[in-house]
């Protein structure tokens, strides 16, 4: 009796082996092989940000800023004081403390309304001086450039100073590839998926003539090599979503190496469920152009 259920054990662990080994996957094996390169940093697929809700219009949003009050200060003040004074001055007199005192209090109200007056005169012309201002810092930054540099260019320098530069400031470029003059990125893009989905055909088919006209010998083995641990079974892969990109263009001395990334949805199974996919292939063409683009390497995108 235990041989018997150590029979039935072994047969369905090797049974599960050859399951497992059997396992359909698409050219590459979903790993990494071949020529290996130091590629930018790829964003993740762009996805639509949440919308987000408006703020609510308030008394103080432009174009519905409701006008500021007008400053309650005004002349009445000082000249409500310089009466005060007066009276007071007179009161003084009439109850016998002296006119020398009451002179003193009455230039004491007369500095306190003159700096009510000043203080009033700058509230009113502030906001106009300092508008002014930043009007003639920002001319004074704009032409700056006729008396520094011939081009109008500047850097910046610790502590906040400027000084111009020789030659022009190259601008910054943007995020992406370094390509040649023209060189046709969408075309290759275009021409790259074509390869992508016929290199998976022929895997499928364990095409190995179509394999050798797009691999590299190098990667020729690899694919030759998965096609043997396949042991003839059969597969379906079908490519459900396909984007490409291309990540980078190096010119060395006898070929022209192109990195492009595919990603998308990928199905290994023919009744299976797609699944996300994300890889990076360099693609290789000699300068003679003795022989087509080629795949040199395949490199999983983290």
């Amino acid at each position: 009796m235990k041989k018997i259920v150590l029979s039935v054990f072994i047969a369905l662990l090797g049974a599960s082996f050859v399951a497992l080994d059997a396992q359909a996957k698409r050219l590459g094996g979903g790993g990494t092989s071949g020529m290996q390169r130091q590629m930018p940093a790829t964003p993740p697929a762009p996805t639509s940000p949440p919308a987000q809700q408006a703020p609510a219009a308030t008394p103080t949003a432009a174009g519905t800023a409701t006008p500021a009050p007008a400053p309650r200060g005004s002349w009445m003040g000082p000249i409500a004081g310089l009466a005060a004074g007066l009276g007071l001055a007179a009161l003084m007199s009439h109850l016998g403390m002296g006119a020398e005192f009451g002179n003193l209090l009455m230039i004491m109200l007369l500095v306190l309304a003159a700096v009510v007056a000043i203080r009033f005169v700058m509230r009113r012309l502030g906001p106009a001086a300092q508008n002014g201002g930043d009007v003639a810092t920002a001319q004074g930054l704009q032409y700056a450039g006729a008396g520094g540099a011939p081009d109008g260019s500047w850097t910046s320098q610790p502590g906040g100073a400027s000084v111009a530069t020789r030659g022009p400031v190259p601008a910054l470029a943007p995020a992406g590839p370094t390509l040649p003059a023209g060189f046709d990125s969408a075309g290759f893009e275009r021409f790259a998926k074509l390869i992508f989905i016929r290199m998976q055909a022929a895997n499928d088919r364990a095409d190995l003539e179509d394999l050798r006209q797009f691999a590299t010998p190098e990667m020729f083995a690899v694919f030759r090599l998965d096609l043997q641990e396949r042991k003839g079974t059969q597969q379906q892969t079908d490519v459900v979503q396909l984007d490409a990109q291309v990540l980078d263009f190096v010119q060395e001395e006898a070929r022209q190496v192109v990195s492009v990334r595919f990603h998308g949805l990928i199905r290994e199974e023919k009744d299976g469920a797609a699944a996300p996919f994300d890889e990076v292939w360099h693609l290789v063409k000699p300068i003679d152009g003795s022989r087509e683009w080629a795949i040199a390497g395949i490199a999983q995108n983290a």
